[in-house]
């Protein structure tokens, strides 16, 4: 069946995900939803320094936010901290440089975050499409390191954190791209078989969304969401899949149109109207499985997924520094 929900995917992405889809879509929105003051509210962003991470903190600067940018390179990271500061007047711009798909590195900045600072919203939003088979220093596949268990341990890490703010949220970026993978657990590191690293990154992205149900249940003072920006024109896209930009890229989103739905789930009231752990598109609530694609897995797959994490997540925090 998989060639079934590649070609109803690509169908939908083509009417759905392009920007045309987005200006459709943005007529029925209301402007009033995201013109808000966050002044005194806490927003985290991880891949903050480019595309639709760095399009989120600036537009959450521009609402009086507190924003804390977290990113791998250094380098980036502060040219876009002056740009964001720069563009929006917003002096409370904070940077850690941390690599999220270093687990000892994730445990090591939320202990010292939690001691320092508050937060109110977390945004995974870093994430990457490696499209060989390729091993972090710690002996992991480098798309379920930072998808995946990266994404897990900044949640877990900051949940306490979080659990005392007022209308807490978390919200990961994820990908329509899930919709063609159904959960597996069986080869979390994609060890068996030819690598396919769009196929690994789609699945690592379906694994979002089940953590996402999954926490939700857990967690009844947070609201969680996951989200798909559509087909945007950002640097990550044009790296990892130049030959779909190369096809696609006169029908891309622009950053800040991919960026739209996490900047309204961060900041508006609306969206904690509705319930905690839904996957959106376009500001709306949206099936997490195709009609007849056949990716719907048994409670006890979620659940042991979570437990596997768990683990992996354990073992890097028992020899983490401090």
């Amino acid at each position: 069946m998989s060639w079934y929900r590649n070609a109803v995917w690509f169908v939908k992405g083509l009417r759905e995900y392009t920007r045309g889809g987005y200006e459709s879509a943005s007529r029925h929105f209301n402007p009033a939803d995201v013109e808000v003051d966050v002044a005194g509210r806490s927003f985290l962003v991880t891949g903050a320094n480019s595309g639709i991470g760095k399009a989120t903190a600036k537009e959450i600067a521009r609402r009086g936010g507190t924003v804390h940018l977290v990113c791998r390179n250094k380098e980036r990271a502060e040219v876009a901290k002056e740009e964001i500061v720069t563009e929006t007047g917003n002096q409370n711009i904070f940077l850690h440089i941390v690599d999220i798909s270093n687990p000892k590195e994730i445990w090591k900045f939320a202990e010292k975050f939690q001691n320092e600072h508050k937060l109110n919203v977390l945004i995974n939003n870093a994430g990457c499409m490696v499209n060989n088979r390729e091993l972090t220093e710690d002996g992991l596949e480098k798309n379920f390191a930072t998808n995946t268990l990266g994404t897990y341990i900044m949640t877990t890490a900051l949940l306490p954190l979080l659990e005392k703010a007022a209308d807490a949220r978390v919200i990961t970026v994820s990908s329509g791209g899930m919709l063609v993978q159904k959960l597996t657990i069986s080869d979390l590191q994609s060890g068996n078989g030819p690598f396919d690293g769009t196929m690994v990154y789609a699945q690592n992205k379906r694994q979002q969304v089940v953590l996402t149900e999954q926490w939700a249940r857990a967690h009844r003072n947070i609201h969680f969401s996951v989200m798909h920006p559509g087909w945007a024109d950002t640097p990550a896209v044009r790296s990892s899949m130049p030959d779909f930009y190369e096809r696609m890229k006169n029908s891309l989103r622009t950053e800040a149109q991919g960026a739209d739905t996490v900047l309204w789930l961060a900041v508006s009231a609306e969206a904690t109207k509705l319930p905690s752990g839904l996957f959106f598109q376009d500001r709306q609530p949206v099936p997490t499985h195709l009609p007849l694609a056949y990716t719907r897995s048994p409670p006890e797959d979620e659940e042991k997924l979570m437990q596997m994490l768990e683990e992996f997540s354990q073992k890097f925090k028992s020899v983490s520094p401090g």
